[in-house]
């Protein structure tokens, strides 16, 4: 395997925004209002990804990009928490542990950065991802922290940072 991760670039806008809309159809998500998939900035991640203490994380291979995975200080979070965003991969690179590499790379960043918590929000639709976030030591939360905007969330975990 020749994947290769790196941070974004402006022109991974339109392949990354239909990654991540494709997913949502690839999985059956039932509703979509008030998740990333209507998010206006899911166009362009290079853009929202300018903001300090964020990065996004891109898989490529053979120049084919397969996925992404962030994070981002999202408002309103509890002080030196950040969030676990866009992960997301294309159905060819499902199941072959891109999603780990590129979830590994986000945390160290993240660790890097000096955040102590990593948060993330999902839906009951995208249990396999879920899965990976268990294995990778997230708890469940009763309710959402902070505003991502993304209300139609319906899953909350938090993970504790060495």
């Amino acid at each position: 395997m020749s994947v290769v991760i790196r941070k974004n670039r402006k022109e991974d806008n339109e392949i990354l925004a239909k990654i991540i809309r494709t997913s949502f159809e690839d999985f059956e998500v039932k509703s979509t209002c008030g998740t990333v998939y209507t998010d206006p900035t899911t166009d362009d991640l290079f853009s929202l990804f300018q903001v300090e203490r964020s990065e996004l994380f891109v898989a490529e291979e053979n120049g084919v990009i397969l996925g992404c995975c962030g994070i981002f200080p999202t408002e309103n979070l509890p002080e030196n928490t950040t969030e676990l965003v866009k992960f997301y991969l294309t159905k060819e690179a499902r199941g072959k542990g891109i999603g780990k590499l590129l979830m590994e790379k986000s945390v160290e960043k993240a660790k890097e950065l000096g955040y102590q918590q990593v948060y993330l929000e999902s839906l009951p639709e995208f249990s396999k991802a879920v899965s990976i976030y268990e294995k990778q030591g997230f708890q469940y939360l009763e309710t959402a922290l902070g505003n991502s905007g993304h209300s139609g969330c319906t899953l909350w975990m938090i993970k504790k940072l060495d």
